[in-house]
């Protein structure tokens, strides 16, 4: 019986982790991809005018932690007083934007 418990945990576990997955890619593609393109390489017009990131370089990838993703999707991003992005705090739950930075780090090559 702990068997089947515990085979009900991890299926269900890996139900969440995919429909994290899949609602993160739809995030994306809702709120990211207008800048930073299908493929997080940062090259929509847009992109290009904001000087957006390529995500799918390991250089840039590895000069970014987590956590100021995070807060960057949270809070919004500036360069001194010019927005470069707007906050989705209000829209995305912070398990969504986490997700969405899972989603960011899954464009290295």
């Amino acid at each position: 019986m702990k068997k089947l418990f515990v085979m009900i945990a991890v299926f269900a576990a890996a139900a969440a982790v995919s429909v994290n997955a899949a609602d993160a890619k739809e995030n994306f593609a809702k709120s990211c991809a207008g800048c930073h393109g299908k493929e997080g390489k940062g090259d929509t017009k847009l992109g290009q005018k904001m000087e957006a990131r390529d995500y799918s370089d390991a250089k840039v990838q590895a000069s970014l932690k987590d956590e100021d993703m995070f807060k960057a999707i949270k809070d919004g991003y500036k360069k001194g007083d010019k927005t470069i992005m707007k906050p989705y705090g209000e829209k995305l739950s912070d398990d969504e934007i986490k997700a969405l930075v899972a989603h960011f780090r899954s464009f290295k090559k």
